[in-house]
């Protein structure tokens, strides 16, 4: 019983397609913002705000991401420790009291 997750590599055209629906997501967005009917001021708080959330979606799933391996390296961690223990244990060896 492994614990070790499949290694899928991402392809390139699904690489691809994600950049492009990112870039195509943000570019509408930021046309709407600036074809609004509204004041400059308007324009700039949904233009930051728009950043923000963007920043703020990268940085969640960087954190998602870390939290996944750093759980993965101490499930390896402990595996290791378990096999070892099971390695070095004798059932039939008598302990001298």
């Amino acid at each position: 019983m492994t614990t070790t997750p499949a290694n899928t590599p991402t392809s390139g055209a699904f690489y691809m397609q994600a950049v492009l629906s990112f870039g195509l997501s943000m570019s509408a967005v930021a046309i709407g913002v600036v074809f609004l009917p509204v004041d400059g001021w308007v324009r700039a708080f949904l233009g930051i705000a728009m950043l923000y959330t963007v920043t703020s979606a990268f940085t969640l799933a960087k954190v998602i991401r870390d939290r996944q391996e750093d759980s993965y390296i101490t499930r390896r961690v402990d595996r290791a420790r378990l096999e070892k223990l099971l390695a070095e244990h004798d059932p039939f060896k008598l302990d001298a009291a």
